[in-house]
């Protein structure tokens, strides 16, 4: 099974060896992109903001509480899309750090290693140890489970979870579910939960009251973008039937390298960059995989958005900065999603 998955994830990266890309100048440029997302939760309603070069003090006033979504650190690789993550890992951190009030916790929505390494791991931790918040969950991604299944990954980060990895908890009214969906890819590396988590699932839902907001976090998108590169879970339907009586509902996953979004009914889903390299907007590229891109194009590619999850009439609105030259500012774009 670890052979498989290997060849699967080898089959998706792409040739980097000629993409121009520079240590300097992608770090400069992950300097001023949204590498996380900071959560604020205020009544139920969760607020995002992408990091910026630097936090406003007043960003998350009269929030319940905060938390920081980071993922896909992939500490091993070292290809030229960007020969060191541990580097743009740290930056992340240091946006954390640099928040003017220390969130509650952190989410690593998975793919913390490249190679599910004992060696990667212990980098990974050892960068997290600087880490202002010191209560962190994981969920793990296929990168994780490549040498032997997650065995590594459940010593490290699964205590007192179940299965391969899932959990749940709550934090001042918002009960928080950790899903696995890369321990059983499905053809092509679609995301599957398998029977034994959605009964899981559902016995954890079961008698909360419908007003108790809801996050979904697990590493793969719980929604279908992109089925030939393998980015969404085929049984997705069923665990988002289980959810579908809460008034508030946020899905958080990371694994495609970039931000998107969209809102159906009560439940808004949101995928994270990663702090380790873009990958390319679903179907414009042979295959998923560590992008090419030359360095003066990467601030256009790791942009900053704010999508802020207050209800305001029917609509989400959704603010996309993407990043021009860093001498200059930035071009603000607005779009609204329409509640389903």
């Amino acid at each position: 099974m670890p052979d498989k998955k290997q060849d699967l994830i080898d089959e998706k990266l792409q040739d980097l060896n000629n993409d121009g890309v520079d240590r300097r100048g992608f770090l400069k440029c992950m300097a001023w992109a949204g590498t996380g997302l900071v959560w604020s939760m205020s009544g139920g309603i969760p607020v995002s903001r992408a990091f910026a070069k630097g936090m406003e003090k007043g960003a998350h006033k009269g929030a319940d509480f905060t938390f920081v979504q980071i993922s896909d650190s992939h500490i091993g690789f070292n290809k030229p899309a960007n020969p060191d993550v541990t580097a743009t890992l740290q930056t992340a951190i240091n946006k954390i750090n640099a928040m003017p009030h220390t969130p509650d916790f952190i989410i690593h929505t998975g793919d913390l290693s490249q190679l599910s390494k004992p060696s990667e791991f212990d980098t990974l931790d050892q960068a997290l140890k600087g880490a202002s918040a010191k209560q962190i969950y994981f969920v793990p991604g296929e990168h994780d489970m490549l040498s032997d299944n997650g065995e590594q990954f459940l010593q490290r980060y699964g205590k007192g979870t179940k299965g391969t990895g899932w959990y749940s908890f709550d934090h001042k009214g918002v009960h928080f579910v950790g899903l696995v969906n890369v321990a059983n890819l499905k053809a092509g590396g679609m995301g599957s939960l398998g029977h034994e988590q959605l009964e899981w699932l559902e016995d954890d839902l079961e008698g909360r009251s419908a007003s108790t907001p809801i996050v979904l976090f697990a590493h793969i998108p719980l929604w279908t973008i992109y089925p030939d590169w393998g980015w969404g879970t085929d049984d997705s339907e069923q665990a988002l039937s289980y959810v579908k009586r809460f008034g508030s509902v946020t899905v958080l996953n990371g694994h495609i390298h970039q931000i998107m979004q969209k809102v159906e009914g009560k439940v808004s889903f949101h995928t994270a960059m990663s702090t380790a390299f873009p990958q390319p907007a679903p179907g414009t590229a042979p295959s998923a995989g560590p992008m090419k891109v030359p360095a003066d194009q990467l601030q256009r590619v790791l942009g900053i958005t704010d999508v802020n999850y207050l209800v305001s009439g029917r609509s989400l609105a959704v603010v996309d900065s993407p990043l021009a030259d860093s001498g200059s500012s930035a071009s603000l774009s607005e779009s609204t999603l329409r509640r389903g």
